[in-house]
């Protein structure tokens, strides 16, 4: 096996004046290793069109997922969706990305914009086959993986973007190809990708869309492991055993908390160095430890990065700010936002004696639910979390 997993990221914008967004991504684990990504495209817009897709995509995913054959998902869809009066046929438009064992990926594509591969930062033309499945033609490829490889999967509101305003004919294909190129191998996450070409799909339909338009980015990349440190341990006799467990573990080090770190920086025989790197921030400065990677207040800090991790999985709108600033939050979203893949949290029970103060916000359960949210977003985000506490 491999090192190499899959960052996959996706965002929608829907029709102007739709409530509903018409296509819709299912993402499904085969198994550590393997999984099934399905973009469909929901005939019109609106509920029906939401409908449409949401089951298309579910269904495909799901028998995927369990081994059956793309055949008889097709035929799965043809009988179970209501046939449409007006175009008189069944089901949406669908694009798959099924990646076995992070060492290949199937693609099957069906009447969406055929998928942009880069490799190396450039466009790469891979094999194709046509299937012919009860009359429905379905491109099929198989392609080896390699490391920074890119994946982008779009339904035909992205092409269709600034028809009659930017575009006489819209955004052409060979175009947005030329855009993602000039930015696939800059170290951009999945999502962020994602995002930046729904962006401009937008800004080119004059933020009214005249059409539901999503982007799904799929980047192979390597293992990344990545340790958080947060919070003393219960009992005092645990320190040693708790530094000792963090800094064995392989890859970068990020602790978080003032007394903490004061733990951490005897551990090690170093002394802890303020920054003057004073950032305009509502979050609290950052530190320096020789042997850390980065060194941050608790609480208010990890609230932060709780935050804009919401942000993240909804429309990502707060990209901008944690991928440019300098703050601790803004540090620590982009370590385990864009670099980490296996994260380890490191959880010290201790209570606080600054936060019992009954006029602050804060407080110990506030502590361990920061933990849980943010472990939750990291493993909607496709990472591998284990936490530990003490």
């Amino acid at each position: 096996m491999n090192d190499l997993c899959t960052d996959i990221g996706y965002k929608s914008i829907n029709h102007y004046g739709e409530e509903l967004c018409g296509d819709h991504v299912d993402i499904v684990e085969q198994d550590e290793n393997s999984t099934v990504i399905v973009l469909a495209d929901g005939l019109g817009s609106g509920v029906k069109a939401s409908i449409l897709s949401t089951l298309t995509s579910k269904i495909i995913s799901t028998m995927l997922a369990e081994g059956l054959k793309l055949e008889d998902c097709v035929r799965t869809i043809a009988a179970t969706l209501p046939i449409c009066s007006v175009r008189g046929v069944a089901y949406s438009t669908f694009t798959i990305i099924h990646i076995k064992d992070n060492e290949t990926a199937e693609l099957m594509q069906f009447d969406n914009p055929l998928i942009m591969l880069f490799r190396d930062g450039k466009s790469f033309d891979y094999p194709k086959t046509e299937l012919n499945i009860d009359g429905k033609i379905v491109i099929r490829s198989t392609i080896k993986l390699k490391e920074n490889d890119v994946f982008v999967a779009m339904s035909d509101g992205c092409p269709h973007a600034g028809i009659g305003t930017a575009f006489n004919f819209g955004w052409k294909t060979d175009d947005i190809r030329d855009f993602m190129e000039s930015i696939s191998d800059v170290g951009y996450t999945a999502k962020t990708l994602s995002t930046i070409l729904v962006d401009e799909c937008n800004k080119l339909y004059g933020s009214r869309p005249g059409d539901d338009a999503t982007a799904c980015v799929v980047r192979v990349r390597k293992r990344e492991p990545m340790n958080i440190l947060f919070g003393p341990p219960q009992n005092r006799n645990d320190c040693d055993r708790m530094m000792s467990l963090f800094f064995s573990k392989e890859g970068k080090h990020i602790i978080c908390g003032g007394t903490t770190s004061s733990i951490a920086a005897k551990y090690l025989g170093k002394q802890i160095k303020v920054s003057l790197n004073f950032e305009k921030s509502d979050v609290p400065p950052i530190a320096e430890i020789d042997g850390v990677d980065l060194v941050t207040e608790g609480v208010i800090t990890m609230s932060k990065v709780l935050e804009y991790a919401r942000d993240y999985l909804a429309g990502n709108e707060n990209y901008e700010q944690w991928n440019f600033k300098r703050d601790g939050a803004s540090l620590i979203c982009r370590l385990l936002f864009e670099e980490a893949t296996d994260i380890n949290f490191f959880v010290g029970r201790a209570m606080n004696p600054a936060h019992q103060n009954p006029d602050l916000p804060i407080n110990f359960s506030i502590k361990m639910n920061i933990v849980e949210e943010l472990s939750a977003c990291l493993k909607k985000m496709g990472k591998k979390i284990k936490v530990s506490y003490f």
